[in-house]
């Protein structure tokens, strides 16, 4: 019972002085820094430029799609460094197994590829338009 005590005192000790640790630091920053606003400092930008517009814009979806699929495809080829480094000693099992996992990364490309997502501009759909038939209701006039 004495074990489970010290164990959760532990944790209970590392995370008190992760809160003191966090908590210090602010209060540190904040009593140090100079403290002179202005307009200037005030003022928004983005990567040094001045802001043009409303930040209320719609953007593209290509723009996520597209490093979506990169993010994909980067994580997934870290995978085979790992296999490079035993490679020698696994042989020719890890080769077939390395040439299996490049043909399903290569399939998923090439599914992105003929689904159109990795098109920066897709091309509008021509949507053709049904004609609008009005009817002609015939009034019956009283003379």
């Amino acid at each position: 019972m004495d074990q489970t005590l010290s164990d959760f005192g532990t944790v209970f000790v590392f995370l008190l002085l992760g809160i003191i640790f966090v908590v210090g630091g602010y209060l540190t920053a904040r009593l140090l820094r100079p403290s002179r606003p202005n307009p200037e400092k005030l003022a928004i930008y983005e990567c040094g430029e001045e802001a043009v517009g409303s930040a209320w814009i719609k953007f593209n979806i290509r723009f996520y799609v597209v490093a979506l699929i990169f993010i994909i495809f980067d994580v997934e080829v870290v995978f085979l460094f790992p296999w490079a480094t035993v490679f020698k000693e696994l042989g020719g099992f890890a080769l077939i197994e390395a040439l299996i996992f490049a043909g399903i990364l290569i399939i998923g490309l090439v599914y992105a590829w003929v689904k159109g997502d990795l098109d920066w501009v897709r091309p509008t759909p021509n949507i053709p338009e049904m004609p609008v038939i009005e009817e002609k209701h015939k009034t019956q006039e009283t003379s």
